[in-house]
């Protein structure tokens, strides 16, 4: 399950400079500083981790998921807590799984050797977040959540991984990425993390907004959802669009086609907007 590339390939980039970044990411609804932008632009050039510390609330975990929304890639969440260990994070197998086959293949009187070979192959292995990501075809972005709440031993794992990006399951043997997926690592600096890890990422610091900021983002927010809902007068029926803002609160159904597909989801968009701001 490997490929010929050590530590897999790094993915092509995805912008082609900062003032790119800045506009992708405002198309999808996030208003991002120039030191975001930049530090965004550099990460995906250089094909490395971007750790992002801050207070809780400022934006680090929407920045990673813009990102994905800007670039089409495909969003993996690990999401950090206290205790989250190897089986969570990377992999398991599926033990139940395992002992329903065993007890199946003892009527067949089947020999240990054979059994084992079977019970340690792909149908029985449960991905993980890591996993998952290092193994995916398409461009991914893996969001490594408040990485700050894990223990240091679980640290270690996360920069074992983000080192080689392969994993090595004694059972199934080394699997490497085919391609190197756009890592975020958010932090809420409820303790200090290793410097080892701090060295394999850029870093970028998200504080609460300034006054001048704050009124930037609310008229970006302001303007954003304002056209959403102009847009979406086009396609609605006039009792709809007289009562937009009523039913930016409930869910829509419509009929399932491609263009009621995309009024959803840009109502989906509008609504977080409105409940957020």
């Amino acid at each position: 399950m490997s490929t010929d590339h050590p530590g897999g390939v790094p993915q092509s980039p995805q912008f082609g400079s900062v003032e790119d970044v800045t506009e992708r990411l405002a198309a999808v609804g996030y208003l991002a500083s120039t030191a975001a932008a930049t530090t965004v632009y550099l990460a995906d050039r250089l094909g490395k981790p971007l750790l992002i510390e801050g207070p809780a609330g400022v934006g680090k975990t929407e920045l990673a998921k813009a990102v994905s929304r800007a670039t089409g890639a495909d969003l993996v969440r690990l999401q950090c807590y206290e205790g989250l260990d190897e089986a969570r994070a990377l992999y398991e197998w599926n033990y139940k799984k395992q002992l329903l086959r065993i007890q199946a293949d003892r009527e067949h009187e089947r020999d240990w050797e054979t059994v084992e070979s079977d019970i340690f192959s792909e149908q029985f292995l449960l991905t993980r977040p890591l996993l998952e990501a290092i193994r995916a075809d398409e461009p991914v972005v893996l969001l490594i959540d408040e990485v700050d709440r894990v223990e240091i031993e679980t640290e270690a794992l996360l920069l074992e991984v983000l080192s080689d990006f392969q994993v090595s399951i004694p059972e199934l043997g080394t699997i490497v990425g085919k391609q190197r997926p756009f890592v975020f690592l958010t932090s809420n600096n409820t303790r200090e993390l290793s410097e080892a890890l701090k060295r394999r990422c850029l870093y970028l610091h998200i504080d609460y907004p300034t006054v001048e900021r704050e009124r930037e983002i609310r008229a970006f927010v302001s303007k954003e959802y304002w056209t959403i809902t102009a847009n979406l007068s086009a396609h609605l029926p006039p009792a709809f669009d007289a009562r937009l803002q009523k039913f930016l609160g409930k869910n829509l159904e419509i009929e399932n086609n491609e263009q009621s597909q995309e009024i959803v989801r840009q109502l989906e968009h509008a609504r977080w907007i409105w409940r957020n701001w």
